[in-house]
């Protein structure tokens, strides 16, 4: 990386302001009580925070959590989220219901060497996702110091991960960060072939840039989920009443031009009359009769996709295979997460990014299988689509 990471800053005494991503989902205890439902994203923040406390550094932490757009919203508070960050540090974490303004700058500025401090969600305020110079002006008054650890923001321009830099001392990237970063990079600029990009999920629309970009680069493009359809509709093919973008036909027929015999499409499908209708499951190979819909890979797909997973040396996969939520159409998914893992072990790079499919691998308990499950489904597709994600241009430079 050409930009300071957290090893370059002296962050003893200093309050130093770490943009997390602790967009996490909640749900309800027995007693109605909002607790983490999933902590993977705080948990994979510890190390930056460790480091920093363990340096006599102060911790002032900023994430957002879910879209209250602009107001104050109790049920997005990040209040549980502290408590549980409490319990993975076994120390002291404050939990200041302000994000900016005089009380937050009271909190902070009571803060002692080695402890934690987490703000509430930033976007209560409208100035963040606006990137108002105001709000990050107000952010920038709490410390001293910027580390963003944040991939899962990175291709957002705002307030806490943008704004927030010109007006700090230095800006460096958290160890998440930087492990992000390097793991894209490494399936991107000098991959060990060959390279298979397992690319699913409901539109293409989503992934037009993605396939745009890696198709000249890759070896094989594996297309599963709904977004098949539209390729298939393309190719002529009947797909019934299965899902298809019709104002992207165009885009998907230039991305097989592109693309020559290098993006497979499904040669089978698991269909049903009416969506997850798992009564009237059925397996068709070809085409989809007229009354049906695809909603997953069919098993001569399963097996032809994975044959050609375990001989590659570096696969990327974003988007799960099937409507992976319903289990009568979930066995695409699963077995493209199974055949993932038989990869690594075989010695290949594997790296998973999106929420559904992220999802769907620890839903099938295989996720400490993968070399490595991104933080930032966006931010990955703007990453691969050869885009330069604005919070990591804004860091500081190291020379």
């Amino acid at each position: 990386m050409d930009k300071l990471e957290l090893d370059d800053l002296d962050v003893r005494g200093r309050r130093v302001v770490v943009r997390v991503d602790f967009n996490v989902p909640l749900r309800k205890d027995g007693q109605g009580v909002l607790q983490v439902a999933d902590g993977t994203r705080v948990q994979a923040a510890l190390p930056t925070i460790k480091a920093i406390i363990r340096r006599r550094g102060k911790a002032v932490l900023l994430s957002h959590l879910g879209r209250p757009k602009g107001r104050s919203v109790r049920e997005l508070s990040l209040a549980p989220v502290a408590a549980y960050l409490r319990s993975l540090l076994e120390a002291p974490v404050r939990f200041v219901r302000s994000t900016a303004g005089p009380k937050a700058w009271q909190a902070v500025r009571a803060m002692a060497e080695g402890s934690v401090a987490l703000l509430e969600n930033t976007r209560f305020h409208a100035g963040e996702t606006s990137n108002d110079p105001a709000f990050a002006a107000s952010l920038a008054a709490l410390g001293d110091l910027f580390v963003n650890d944040a991939f899962g923001t990175a291709h957002r321009a705002h307030a806490s991960n943008v704004g927030i830099v010109p007006m700090m001392q230095a800006a460096a990237a958290g160890y998440l960060l930087k492990r992000e970063l390097q793991q894209l990079a490494r399936i991107t600029q000098s991959p060990a072939r060959p390279v298979v990009a397992l690319v699913g999920g409901a539109k293409v629309s989503s992934k037009i840039g993605v396939l745009t970009n890696l198709v000249p680069s890759v070896d094989a493009v594996l297309v599963g989920g709904a977004m098949s359809y539209t390729f298939l509709k393309a190719l002529g093919q009947p797909i019934g009443r299965s899902m298809v973008e019709k104002d992207r036909l165009v885009d998907a027929a230039r991305i097989l031009e592109r693309a020559g015999g290098r993006l497979r499409l499904p040669g089978d499908h698991v269909t049903s009359t009416a969506f997850c209708d798992a009564e009237h499951r059925a397996i068709h190979v070809g085409t989809v009769p007229r009354d049906r819909m695809g909603l997953d890979i069919g098993p001569q797909t399963i097996e032809a996709y994975r044959a050609v997973i375990l001989k590659a040396r570096t696969v990327v996969w974003n988007g799960p295979m099937g409507v992976f939520e319903h289990p009568a159409f979930a066995e695409g998914t699963r077995a493209m997460a199974q055949a993932l893992v038989d990869a690594t072990r075989r010695g290949a790079a594997t790296v998973i990014g999106g929420g559904d499919s992220i999802a769907a691998i620890k839903q099938a308990g295989l996720a400490d299988g993968i070399t490595h499950v991104c933080t930032g489904g966006g931010a990955m597709l703007d990453f691969l689509e050869g885009r330069t994600l604005p919070a990591v241009a804004a860091l500081t430079d190291k020379r």
